[in-house]
């Protein structure tokens, strides 16, 4: 890549950066270890309604195939997994590219 396409691609990265921090810590507050508990519990909660499903549906089904009502609360149980899944892994990727506030842990009583 040529010296002015380079620094063009660092200011756009630089206004990304700039553009994404003030949107995204204007929306969602600080970070915490107390807000973020909660999230991930109903993350870990749907993952396991979800596993839990399967595993009715098997002993229901004995080896047969599951029927199509099975089939959707199962699809429904997977849909709702994936899609908190998937923003918890945008909020990871904002903390890791400081878009967002995160509370100082390492002064915090306990």
């Amino acid at each position: 890549m040529n010296p002015e396409a380079n620094r063009l691609m660092l200011e756009v990265e630089k206004l990304r950066r700039e553009t994404n921090r003030r949107m995204i810590s204007a929306q969602v507050k600080q970070l915490s270890m107390e807000n973020i508990t909660p999230l991930l519990t109903m993350v870990a909660r749907c993952r396991s309604e979800y596993l839990q499903t399967l595993m009715d549906m098997s002993a229901e089904c004995k080896g047969n195939l599951p029927d199509e009502a099975m089939i959707e609360r199962l699809r429904h149980r997977r849909l709702v997994y994936e899609e908190l899944k998937t923003a918890v892994n945008a909020l990871e990727t904002a903390v890791q590219r400081d878009y967002l506030d995160v509370e100082n842990t390492r002064n915090r009583q306990t």
